[in-house]
């Protein structure tokens, strides 16, 4: 029964591959597509410019909206946490240059929830020919003027898509919990474990879970502190 549930696992997890393949749409573990295009930091070449770095790709619909203007100033607060995590940020829509410049301009002089006066060191890239939002499937296919959906893309520095989030135009996204998320995948790497529901930096991690009962009694007789069943296939571990 198992295996029988795990051959169809994988079956549907391959034909989603395929529909994404055959779709042009972005694939977790797949390639990010490259690009290269102007920048409120001048021009820049995707993944060229950022050899060895992980890369997070923040779409918005529109420069000089609120919504977006309150996820960009929230960004800024965090800006040195994602350079200290070996993370660069790269904003895109397909808003002209001149007005991503300007919108900069108006937010680096704003005090937002008393965050004070903070620099934006992060491109803010111009899609006006949506080949970015073409390549990545942001494009609002509702939209008659060519707006971005509200997303994320965690992109590993051996350029592979670790991770994809999506937001409605009406809902700001969670620095805080895009932050977690990135110290998430990088644990994972560091230490090949999993993290559980609500994971938070320093909490207890999960091991991959042991194949059978008689594998989770082998475990438990190495009587290592370090480990903690909670139940036969799934195991705490502390790092």
């Amino acid at each position: 029964m198992r295996k029988a549930f795990n051959t169809l696992t994988i079956s549907i997890l391959l034909a989603i591959n395929s529909f994404a393949q055959n779709t042009g749409g972005p694939l977790i573990n797949g390639t990010a597509p490259s690009f290269t295009a102007e920048s409120t930091l001048g021009k820049i070449h995707f993944p060229d410019d950022y050899f060895a770095k992980w890369k997070i790709i923040f779409s918005h619909p529109a420069d000089f909206t609120p919504v977006c203007t309150s996820e960009i100033l929230s960004l800024s607060a965090l800006q040195e946490d994602f350079k200290k995590l070996n993370t660069v940020l790269i904003v895109v829509s397909t808003d002209g240059l001149n007005s991503h410049i300007e919108w900069v301009k108006s937010m680096e002089a704003l005090n937002y929830k008393g965050q004070g006066n903070i620099k934006i060191n992060f491109p803010l890239v111009s899609d006006v020919n949506l080949d970015i939002s073409k390549k990545y499937r942001i494009l609002r296919s509702d939209s008659a003027n060519h707006k971005d959906i509200r997303s994320v893309f965690f992109i590993d520095p051996d350029n592979n898509i670790r991770a994809m989030f999506y937001y409605p135009s009406t809902v700001g996204r969670n620095m805080e919990e895009i932050k977690r998320t990135l110290i998430a995948l990088q644990t994972d790497d560091k230490y090949d474990v999993l993290t559980p529901a609500n994971w938070q930096p320093g909490d207890d991690v999960l091991i991959h879970s042991p194949s059978s009962i008689n594998d989770a009694e082998k475990l438990k007789a190495k009587n290592s502190p370090d480990l903690k069943e909670f139940t036969w296939y799934m195991w705490f571990k502390k790092i």
